[in-house]
């Protein structure tokens, strides 16, 4: 195993996550986008956090993106996307960008 296969894995579970960004979809829907690429890959069980939260006032807030939400997404809800692979004692990759949900879907900032 690469840690090029582990980053792209990575990018590829983020790029998997926004794109299921929209309002009205739940946020674990969001989070399953990006989980399932990284279970694919074989790298489920070093994907040990959620995949996002909102961004405030304070450093997580609602919504949480993560498998348990059941958080329906609104427009001008700000969020992060931040799948990440965690191998122990060797290395991780986590790829983080904050998003905005548009009406005609999703902005990256």
């Amino acid at each position: 195993m690469t840690r090029q296969k582990v980053y792209d894995t990575v990018l590829k579970a983020q790029e998997a996550s926004i794109k299921a960004v929209r309002a009205g979809v739940k946020a674990n829907e969001i989070d399953k986008a990006g989980r399932e690429v990284i279970e694919k890959a074989g790298f489920g069980k070093y994907f040990i956090h959620s995949t996002g939260h909102g961004v405030g006032l304070d450093i997580h807030e609602e919504p949480l993106i993560s498998k348990k939400s059941e958080t329906l997404i609104e427009e001008d809800m700000i969020f992060t996307i931040e799948p990440g692979i965690y191998l122990p004692d060797k290395f991780g990759v986590r790829i983080e960008d904050m998003v905005r949900v548009t009406s005609k879907g999703v902005e990256i900032l």
